[in-house]
């Protein structure tokens, strides 16, 4: 069995966003070819305003580094922070965005939402993660390890993610997070008769 695809931060180019208000790194896209259905990114917001719009896709937003950003919803404003919990919204809201007290440096899963479903967890000190999803990722701000079913533990460095399309039920375990880690599990189950 092959072991995750590792993705560094650094070693991936940023790109100006459609409205100009930040940059993004896209770490991860499936499939290779054609239009994206699962996408992972981060992203620096450098000034207050809105996101850009994505009909079609549901987003999970987490903030990773600085003080934080308040989004600006249908539903109301909803203030984030390092350690909130991801927040998941519909692509077309297209919330205004305000800095909280400078830029900060943000993790974005999307995913077409006719595609399949998705997901973004923070990740529990001790606790393993199995998904019926094939294709699962963690992405980390710290240095871990990472262990899948029995094979044997994979170097995760900080600010980087590990990326499988063959992970179905497989069982992940990260170690050395300590009490409060800056990891997140994130996962795609496509639709039968998606891309592969």
């Amino acid at each position: 069995m092959n072991g995750p695809r590792l993705v560094m931060l650094d070693d991936v180019p940023p790109q100006p966003w459609r409205n100009g208000g930040g940059l993004t790194r896209e770490l991860f896209t499936w499939p290779a070819a054609g239009p994206w259905q699962w996408r992972i990114s981060v992203a620096d917001i450098e000034r207050d305003g809105p996101f850009s719009a994505f009909d079609g896709v549901d987003r999970w937003f987490t903030v990773l580094q600085g003080a934080g950003v308040r989004l600006l919803l249908p539903a109301g404003a909803v203030d984030l922070h390092t350690g909130s919990a991801p927040l998941h919204f519909a692509g077309e809201a297209a919330p205004g965005c305000t800095l909280t007290d400078g830029a900060t440096r943000d993790l974005n899963l999307m995913v077409q939402r006719a595609a399949g479903r998705g997901a973004m967890q923070r990740l529990q000190p001790g606790v393993g993660w199995t998904d019926a999803a094939p294709l699962r990722a963690l992405f980390t701000a710290q240095p871990l390890m990472l262990r899948i079913d029995d094979q044997a533990a994979v170097a995760v460095p900080a600010w980087s993610l590990a990326v499988s399309t063959q992970a179905a039920h497989q069982r992940w375990w990260a170690d050395g997070a300590g009490a409060a880690p800056q990891a997140w599990w994130l996962a795609f189950d496509p639709n039968t008769g998606a891309s592969s």
